[in-house]
Parts: structure tokens; C-alpha cells; sequence
């Protein structure tokens, strides 16, 4: 049997994924560079506030438009606020291909607590060849997947039988659910109680945590964190009052940071609030203005 894959196996049965996990953006200075400073102010403020994870070099952190050497920068920042804090730290990781994405998993040997690893995108090799690629991917990872399943930027759906399948894949902690609505799968995906199921569509946080997500992976909790927090700890709880009246809040505040391509909008916030030292992004997206708003 091979090593690695019962280290990546046991590690992932051990871990139980919950809470919110904030995917952080990567600011930017003035002329560019990254803002580590500000980078880890803002890891340290969600932690701060109750997340139980961050994540680092997801879609909010523009990690295609980062070099390797500015990479590894913000995955040290990332590494060293979860260390102080004992949170989990999940790393943006993947590619169309299963061999280069193989390769990335194993450069984050003893960097973080977990990958983050979308489906294919474009290929669409259909439910099948998503489920070879995982388990091919998990028989080799040095660290436990979270699955990244959101089918409008891969252009493969997957229904509720081929999400638990990958769930059931020994190496996968979870998956990042974010479908871009609540639907039949989605019921059916929930009422079978599968652990490690976390919430990546903003808006629809709150209905997805009622039906028993374990917490979710959300840029706009950059922002109002501990309201973020008290929300799923509400539901956890049952008291759907307050999670109701938090949910509906804090939709509004989702609205708003994903007004403009994500992070554009976020980012804009973000300055605004004095917590980053520009909004800027790099192309090809384009700085978000909310002018006078």
C-alpha cells in the first residue's frame, strides 16, 4: 500500500471541516508588489473574529496572476497567522490535467492543512473522469483535498451520487458546494448527511447551512467575519431566528462584494475600510469603482 496515500487518508478521516474559512484576497501595493503586511493583518483579523480556517490562493487571491516566488510568499504569510491561531489552512491548488495537478499537490508537502481543488474546467470529462481524476489525485497527494465544485466557471455539473462519491474517496476531507443555487441535488446532496460539505456560494450561505452544510468558504466574510460566524454557529444551534435575521443581513453584504468580478468589488471594500493599502487587482480583471455609493 502506498505510504503517502494512508497519510493523506487518515489525515482527511481526521479532519472534520466546519465553520467559516475565509479565502483571502492578496492586496497590492502602490507600485504593485504585494502588500504582505496587509496580507496578514487581514488573516489575523478573521481569525481574530472567530473563522476556523483560511484559505490561500483561491479565485479571491488571483493566484494565476502571481508568480511562483509571490505564491509561496502569501502561502508563508497564510501559514504563519493559522500557526498562531490553530486554524486550518486549505492552499488553492489544481490544473485541466491531472499529472500537473499531481505536481502542485505535492509542492505543498508541510505548507498547509489541505488543497483546494476545483473540477476540470473546460475539459468537461464528465462524472466518470471527474471521479478518476480525484482518485488518481488522492492516491498520491501528500495532504488531504477539499473538492471545488462550481459548475458555472468549470462547465462540468455534477449531480448528488457523483458528489458523495468523491466525498467517499479516501484523501478527500470535503468540498467546497457552490452550484449557484439550491436545487433538488442539492437537497438530495444534504439529506444523505455527508460530512465536510462547505457552503462556496455567498448568497446562499444561510439556506445551505438549514439544510446541514457544515459552515462554508467565502470571500465576502472578509467582512462582517464574526457576523459570519455567529450565523452558522446560529444554525448549528437551531436557533433559526437569529439565523434567519442574520442570513438575510448578511446576504446584502455578499451583494455587495461580489458587485463587480470577484475580488474587484471586494477589494474596493476592503480599501475603502482602511484594511488594504489599494484596491488594485492585476489584469485581466479591472479595479471595481463604487463611486459615490
Amino acid at each position: 500500500m502506498n505510504w503517502t496515500r494512508t497519510v493523506a487518508a487518515r489525515q482527511a478521516a481526521d479532519m472534520e471541516l466546519h465553520g467559516i474559512h475565509v479565502p483571502l484576497v492578496t492586496p497590492f501595493t502602490a507600485d504593485g508588489a504585494l502588500a504582505l503586511d496587509a496580507l496578514e493583518g487581514l488573516a489575523r483579523d478573521s481569525l481574530e473574529a472567530g473563522a476556523a480556517g483560511l484559505v490561500a490562493l483561491g479565485t479571491t487571491g488571483e493566484p494565476g496572476s502571481l508568480t511562483t516566488a509571490e505564491q509561496d510568499a502569501v502561502v508563508e504569510v497564510c501559514r504563519r497567522a493559522a500557526d498562531a491561531y490553530g486554524a486550518v489552512l486549505t492552499v488553492g491548488a489544481g490544473h485541466g490535467g491531472t499529472a500537473r495537478t499531481a505536481e502542485a499537490l505535492a509542492a505543498l508537502d508541510g505548507r498547509a492543512d489541505a488543497a483546494l481543488v476545483a473540477v476540470p474546467a473546460f475539459v468537461r470529462p464528465g462524472a466518470a473522469g471527474v471521479l478518476a481524476h480525484f482518485r488518481a489525485l488522492a492516491a498520491t497527494s501528500p495532504l488531504p483535498l477539499v473538492i471545488y465544485h462550481i459548475p458555472y466557471r468549470t462547465g462540468q455539473p455534477l449531480g448528488a451520487a457523483a458528489l458523495l462519491d468523491l466525498l467517499a474517496l479516501p484523501g478527500v476531507a470535503g468540498i467546497k458546494y457552490a452550484p449557484g443555487g439550491v436545487d433538488e441535488e442539492t437537497i438530495a446532496l444534504l439529506a444523505a448527511e455527508p460530512r465536510g460539505v462547505l457552503a462556496g456560494d455567498d448568497l446562499f450561505l444561510s439556506p445551505l447551512l438549514a439544510l446541514g452544510a457544515a459552515g462554508g468558504i467565502l470571500a465576502s466574510a472578509h467582512l462582517e467575519t464574526a457576523r459570519f460566524v455567529a450565523l452558522h454557529a446560529a444554525w448549528r444551534d437551531g436557533d433559526a431566528v437569529l439565523a434567519r435575521k442574520l442570513g438575510a443581513e448578511l446576504a446584502d453584504v455578499s451583494r455587495a462584494a461580489f458587485a463587480g468580478p470577484n475580488p474587484t468589488a471586494l477589494k474596493a471594500l476592503l480599501h475603502r475600510a482602511g484594511r488594504i493599502p489599494t484596491p488594485a487587482v492585476r489584469l485581466p480583471l479591472l479595479a471595481h469603482d463604487f463611486g459615490d455609493a
